[in-house]
């Protein structure tokens, strides 16, 4: 990959720099990262380049193809091949897990998109929030072990009920 992004540089006039190298291998490594995601890890080979170098970096490599952008909820934008862009995110809105499914899962749905509304879905640009299987399987658990703790805590009033009537504390015929 990394002489496909040579040629890709240099076939547009460009250098081959090392901060470059370096934001596309951390591109690559890291996926759905943050400019300051990519500048910390940048920062663990060289510890020079500053975070304006890795905007500017970001921005041409955005405009030369090589990277894109997609918003995954508010804040700075994430950054990731634009060789892999053709896949639609899921973002768990509990731990902030991403999700890479194929576009073919939500086909469907943009079919009926076109269909219903007239509308061309931009697939590439797909963000579904929700909650992923780990955290939904969390909440379960945890909602039955308070089902649990709670019918515990009303099987023990009704013992303590029924034990205060037994004791003989009522009237006697």
């Amino acid at each position: 990959m990394t002489q496909a992004w040579d040629k890709a540089l240099r076939a547009r006039g460009y250098r081959v720099t090392p901060q470059r190298q370096l934001v596309l291998a951390a591109v690559t490594k890291l996926e759905h990262a943050t400019p300051e995601e990519i500048w910390a890890d940048v920062q663990q080979t060289a510890s020079g380049v500053n975070i304006s170098t890795i905007y500017r970096t970001l921005e041409l490599l955005e405009q030369l193809g090589l990277v894109t952008h997609t918003h995954l909820g508010h804040g700075a934008p994430r950054y990731h091949l634009a060789a892999e862009a053709e896949h639609v995110h899921l973002v768990c809105a509990e731990c902030g897990r991403i999700t890479e499914i194929p576009p073919e899962a939500v086909a469907p749905l943009v079919s009926a998109l076109a269909d219903d509304y007239g509308f061309q879905t931009d697939v590439g640009h797909l963000t579904v929030f929700g909650r992923c299987e780990s955290c939904r399987a969390g909440a379960a658990a945890e909602g039955a072990a308070a089902e649990g703790a709670a019918a515990e805590g009303a099987a023990a009033e009704g013992a303590a009920a029924g034990s205060g009537r037994a004791g003989g504390a009522g009237p006697t015929t």
